[in-house]
């Protein structure tokens, strides 16, 4: 699976987002979410189960894991490379309906005048 890094950028909202153009999404984690939506990694944690709870969505097609490299945390210029459970669109989606903050609702916003676009016109202008 290739992926592609972009900046995402919404005001003082700056956030990289991995495009996978072979599955038509992108793929955010629980961290990028929680700054996408301005609610802690908890809440956000706290959605995500309640959507795989419910039966929303297959967490099977929806999540992957991604070898993530940071900082080492006890040893100076060091780095660790973990896996980071990402979630692909339809989760976004489905979080960002959830949540409640004002990017929430900015989001909400925009979802719905993109589904609006494409339900009216049959496409969406960037």
């Amino acid at each position: 699976m290739t992926n592609d890094i972009v900046i995402f950028r919404n005001g003082e909202l700056e956030l990289e987002v991995n495009v996978n153009p072979d599955q038509e999404t992108v793929w955010l984690n629980r961290e990028q979410m929680s700054d996408l939506f301005d609610r802690d990694i908890k809440t956000i944690g706290k959605h995500v189960f309640n959507i795989f709870k419910e039966g929303e969505l297959d967490r099977k097609m929806v999540v992957a894991k991604f070898a993530t490299t940071t900082r080492h945390g006890a040893i100076r210029d060091k780095t660790q490379t973990k896996n980071v459970e990402f979630y692909n669109l339809d989760v976004i989606i489905s979080v960002g309906y959830r949540v409640k903050s004002q990017r929430g609702i900015a989001f909400r916003k925009w979802a719905s005048s993109i589904l609006k676009d494409y339900m009216i016109r049959g496409y969406a202008i960037n």
